[in-house]
């Protein structure tokens, strides 16, 4: 059994403990409120540009002047993750869900005699691979000096991509975060970059808008597209990136609100034990002395 000196050490432990986590849950909930407004204000954007591509990918269906961006190698035997997690734990299941999902994916892909390399955007991520995919990792990137995601550091990982798939690393690049839903709920989420794979494309592309228009584009559509299917990588990973900025603070809030719980319920009981303990001692003493004195 404990001495009461030890039971006071751990109770006062524990209440440091339950101060930092508190005081990390209300850190995470201020920031969290900022990364969700950038994260849902990205998704029109983005989801517009993915309108945008499906049409020009119909128009320009079988166009050999087409951007290999847009079409791909024609072959998918070399594929690169972008696996993005945070810099930072105590999140939670948040960055290891992210990556059980690309492996998970790995795996399939591994069973069809695929080869999967990873490019990892975020040092959990890289912390979680290298225990046994150390010699797959092409690179790894981290913002931790960053502290607020913007468009540069999406434009960054974009390039890097771009200029592997240019010197033919790779035939499919898809990148892999966590979709923001709610403060305790985020997705695991793995989207196709490169060949660009936008929704509603294909022959049965309805090229109109809401008000019944068509869509015409001046140059043509393949000089557009060459512009535009390496902005849509780069926005697309500035999308992957916010939702991960919003869901690693949701994760981390959920997460230090359950550890502060916790570190309440183990001072509650190990401050019963400290009474318990104590009262034993002192009911121990009381016998002691009364028994001493019916002696004399």
């Amino acid at each position: 059994m404990p001495s009461l000196k030890d039971l006071r050490v751990r109770i006062a432990s524990v209440k440091a403990t339950q101060k930092i986590t508190k005081a990390m849950q209300l850190v995470a909930a201020a920031k969290l409120r900022r990364a969700q407004e950038a994260a849902v204000a990205a998704r029109p954007y983005a989801e517009r540009m993915a309108a945008v591509l499906a049409n020009l990918a119909a128009m320009t269906q079988g166009d050999p002047e087409a951007p290999l961006l847009m079409t791909g190698t024609g072959r998918d035997e070399r594929h690169l993750f972008v696996v993005c997690t945070a810099d930072r734990g105590l999140a939670g299941a948040f960055n290891s869900s992210i990556v059980r999902h690309a492996l998970s994916e790995a795996r399939r892909l591994g069973a069809a005699g695929k080869d999967v390399r990873y490019l990892c955007v975020g040092r959990k991520g890289f912390d979680i691979l290298r225990r046994g995919l150390r010699d797959r990792i092409v690179d790894v990137i981290d913002f931790k000096s960053v502290r607020r995601i913007g468009f540069g550091e999406a434009q960054l990982v974009a390039d890097r991509v771009v200029a592997m798939f240019e010197a033919g690393e790779f035939d499919v690049a898809t990148v892999f975060y966590a979709e923001f839903r709610s403060v305790i709920s985020q997705k695991p989420t793995g989207l196709q970059l490169i060949p660009a794979a936008p929704s509603g494309g294909g022959e049965e592309a309805e090229l109109k808008v809401e008000g019944g228009g068509v869509y015409e584009y001046e140059p043509d559509a393949a000089q557009i597209l060459e512009a535009l299917v390496p902005r849509n990588i780069r926005v697309q990973i500035f999308r992957a990136l916010l939702e991960n900025a919003a869901s690693e603070q949701g994760a981390r809030m959920t997460a230090m609100d359950n550890a502060t719980r916790n570190a309440g319920e183990m001072i509650d009981r190990l401050t019963l034990e400290f009474n318990r303990t104590r009262q034993a001692q002192i009911t121990t003493e009381l016998i002691e002395i009364i028994s001493g004195a019916e002696s004399l």
